[in-house]
């Protein structure tokens, strides 16, 4: 009888090893960290591109060469000339050949090419940004940017439509992310005061991008993401990406707190990453 039971035991062990394994959760890897890093990062150097352009010109109308304290994404190496006669106008943003460091903490070098037909703040008002050698801590940024203020929505808050098509090179792994996305920003806290550091915005929409490691993914955001221009990072807000084949990861940028760590999750494995 003993026996009989031992070799039932066995054979229910076995039959159920096989779904154990089926049902293990993935894990995340250095992999799965460093690729995420990378999509945060260039999520965060396409968005603030018209924070800087706005700043420049703001600078550049008031005859200053460079960004004051409170201009945070400017610095005061970056050299701003305006052509006027230009339709419609161009403003160069230059932050020379070496690394410049930024109000934000962050070094760039090269060049924005900023073509606008209005203020930023100006309903209707179209900015297409272009980039010349331009680099962001040692990643080299491509591609072009355009952004249409499309005017105040039902709750009177003003609502930027922002479309990207373009590339960064990343310097830890030399990876190239080719990137596109749609969003929309709004304009939520700081609209009616001068300053920037006091402005807050909700960023919606999707983006897909394709790494020269492998593969290619789209990317949604499921709850906005919060910028706040006293931070250098976004705040608050969650992007879930689908990889091809491989499982769906979450990534979770906090409760508010301006740091610069995210939670990583995929499936039931969680982990804290840092952010560039």
């Amino acid at each position: 009888m003993k026996k009989t039971l031992l070799v039932s035991f066995l054979l229910s062990g076995w039959l159920l090893l096989p779904s154990c394994e089926k049902n293990e959760q993935p894990k995340v890897s250095d992999n799965d960290v460093e690729e995420s890093v990378n999509l945060a990062t260039a999520d965060d150097i396409y968005d603030e591109v018209e924070e800087i352009a706005d700043q420049a010109w703001d600078a550049a109308s008031n005859g200053l060469k460079d960004g004051g304290s409170d201009r945070p994404r400017l610095a005061p190496c970056a050299v701003i000339s305006v052509d006027t006669l230009a339709v419609p106008r161009v403003m160069t943003i230059d932050f020379g050949e070496v690394n410049c460091l930024c109000n934000d903490g962050k070094y760039r070098r090269g060049q924005i090419i900023v073509t606008f037909t209005g203020r930023y703040r100006r309903p209707g008002a179209v900015i297409t940004h272009t980039f010349r050698q331009y680099f962001v801590n040692d990643n080299h940024v491509q591609g072009t940017k355009v952004m249409t203020n499309l005017g105040l929505n039902e709750q009177g808050l003003m609502v930027f439509q922002h479309e990207v098509q373009g590339s960064i090179t990343f310097v830890a792994d030399g990876r190239v992310v080719s990137w596109a996305s749609e969003k929309t920003r709004t304009w939520i806290e700081g609209r009616e005061t001068p300053g920037w550091r006091d402005d807050v915005f909700l960023i919606e929409g999707n983006s897909t991008a394709s790494s020269s490691g492998g593969g290619s993914m789209t990317r949604v955001i499921t709850n906005p993401l919060r910028r706040e221009l006293n931070c250098r990072w976004f705040v608050s807000g969650t992007i879930v990406t689908t990889p091809g084949e491989r499982p769906e990861r979450t990534l979770d940028f906090g409760d508010g707190s301006c740091d610069n760590l995210a939670t990583l999750t995929i499936g039931d494995q969680s982990t804290t990453i840092i952010l560039r």
